[in-house]
């Protein structure tokens, strides 16, 4: 396709979902040119059957645009502690330290805390009608998991090495072939970017990791 051609698509694309953004901004840490980049992937890899999962949803105001996107006939599942984020550990570097030491920082969010009830507003919001939302630590609730109908899409949002390690351990394994794992801290977090470094290299997985030109990262199931 002729790259004028798809410029234009893209900027077609990004007008129509402004509206979307402004809907769900109040539930998002998210800018709005990243949000859109990850509603661009959902849409490009909605085709592939299968659940979308997202794990640390915050108030819900990602995976509520992706079911705009997508639709609302599809199964929607939400996983997050709704107490913020565990103790970062020696795996996930100083830079976790030091944000969950400063407490005062504008983007500290109360060490990302939501209600559960923030998610289950967004969601109905969406019109999504088929959603679950799980309360509690991935390492007790995902190991719990088995998702019939394999998963399409899954929006990991873990910040730390062993919130992410849980995700892959326990949710990679049943992504779906050409399904996409969406992973949003990979450039911004050290843990998590090891995290996903040493579980592909430990399973011998041969996905590539890629990133649109925005830098949100994500993986193919082969």
């Amino acid at each position: 396709m002729n790259k004028n051609i798809k410029f234009k698509l893209h900027r077609l694309f990004n007008l129509r979902l402004t509206p979307l953004y402004s809907k769900y901004k109040s539930y998002t840490m998210i800018t709005k040119e990243i949000y859109f980049s990850n509603l661009k992937i959902c849409k490009d890899f909605g085709n592939i059957n299968g659940e979308i999962v997202e794990c640390g949803t915050w108030k819900g105001g990602m995976i509520a645009g992706i079911a705009e996107v997508l639709g609302p006939d599809r199964n929607y599942f939400l996983f997050d502690s709704y107490e913020g984020l565990p103790d970062a550990t020696e795996k996930d570097g100083k830079s976790a330290f030091d944000y969950q030491q400063n407490k005062n920082s504008p983007g500290y969010n109360d060490n990302c805390t939501a209600s559960q009830q923030s998610a289950i507003d967004a969601m109905r919001l969406s019109g999504a009608k088929n959603v679950k939302i799980t309360k509690g630590w991935f390492n007790e609730t995902l190991p719990k998991q088995q998702f019939k109908n394999g998963i399409a899409i899954l929006r990991m949002d873990a910040d730390w090495y062993d919130s992410t390690m849980d995700i892959l351990t326990n949710l990679f394994p049943q992504m779906n072939k050409g399904g996409v794992i969406i992973i949003d801290d990979y450039y911004h977090w050290e843990g998590c970017t090891r995290a996903v470094h040493d579980y592909l290299s430990k399973h011998e997985c041969t996905e590539a990791i890629t990133s649109t030109s925005l830098g949100v990262c994500f993986i193919v199931k082969i």
